[in-house]
């Protein structure tokens, strides 16, 4: 069954390379999604897919790339208008800060 969520990623997140990071890995499971910074610091991501895989790139996102200190993990079901936000005809895209 397929699944959607917005996970929002927090600790030290920005300037360590956690976008490109988790774009390629959500591209790697064969996800499609989006991820962008956010002003409070953290990192909002989301991820759609099988739900097994889609849990599994949410654990990922517990350590992220190697310079990150992730402090918390949220997360919630996310809707048709989460996903829209992607660059058309990307599978995954990597947006602007919010």
């Amino acid at each position: 069954m397929d699944v959607s969520f917005v996970v929002v990623i927090r600790g030290r997140v920005q300037g360590v390379g956690f976008r490109a990071w988790t774009e390629v890995a959500a591209l790697e499971l064969g996800l499609e999604g989006w991820v962008r910074n956010r002003r409070d610091g953290s990192v909002e991501a989301l991820l759609a897919g099988p739900e097994e895989i889609v849990l599994t790139m949410i654990g990922r996102c517990y350590r992220g790339p190697s310079g990150a200190r992730v402090e918390t993990v949220d997360q919630r079901e996310a809707g048709s208008a989460d996903l829209a936000l992607r660059r058309p005809g990307d599978l995954f895209s990597v947006l602007p800060s919010c």
